[in-house]
């Protein structure tokens, strides 16, 4: 296995990245500026330029990588363009090449509430509308995908047990990035985490359970 991770330099992308590393597995890690990225991931990754925007560039990216885990995200801004444009067509063009070059599985890292056109998050120009339009374009491209939705994202670490449930059926809590990371990186390895939308969020009264087990509970 070769993960290609796009949104390496995000907060949740570096520790993606670190995952990865951690389980020995070679990471090639999409850049869009390489001296900033040598200051942010880990001396073992192999730093790829090229941006998600820019389709033509991703092939050569993607190089020989067997998975793709994509945890980009338009950052707020006063562009109303942004989050169409990196959360839905920057995933497109991702989606496309991944099938292309025979990719053997695709994880996004999405959001939690995507199917609520009602949101708040919807006021920064619709965002969660376009993760909602990405996670449909992967779940109909043929990929075998994994598509997580997690939670209020945590900077800082903490040892509550992962919470794991189906499309629509959690609306509030939170998690930290790290555990965001594990989930990520543990739907590789899981043939029940095949084809699956899930729901994480972490709870300090939820019962510590596998990953296994976690992903096993998702019909």
């Amino acid at each position: 296995m070769k993960a290609f991770v796009a949104g390496a330099t995000g907060e949740t992308g570096r520790r993606i990245v670190k995952e990865l590393l951690k389980r020995n597995i070679p990471v090639r890690a999409l850049v869009r500026n390489l001296e900033a990225a040598k200051e942010m991931l880990p001396v073992e990754a192999e730093l790829v330029q090229g941006d998600v925007l820019q389709k033509d560039s991703l092939s050569v990216a993607i190089g020989d990588s067997t998975v793709v885990l994509c945890a980009t995200g338009a950052r707020p801004s006063f562009d109303p363009t942004g989050p169409y444009l990196v959360d839905y067509e920057g995933t497109k063009n991702l989606v496309d090449v991944a099938k292309a070059k025979g990719i053997e599985h695709f994880v996004l890292v999405s959001s939690l509430c995507v199917s609520q056109f009602f949101h708040p998050l919807n006021l920064f120009w619709l965002i969660l509308v376009w993760k909602k339009q990405a996670e449909e374009y992967i779940q109909k491209s043929g990929l075998i995908y994994t598509i997580v939705r997690p939670g209020g994202l945590k900077n800082e670490d903490n040892s509550d047990p992962v919470v794991m449930s189906a499309a629509d059926t959690l609306f509030e809590g939170s998690i930290p990035r790290t555990k965001v990371a594990q989930v990520s990186v543990e739907a590789l390895s899981q043939a029940e985490a095949r084809n699956k939308i899930v729901e994480v969020v972490a709870k300090p009264d939820a019962r510590d359970r596998t990953f296994q087990d976690l992903f096993a509970s998702i019909s």
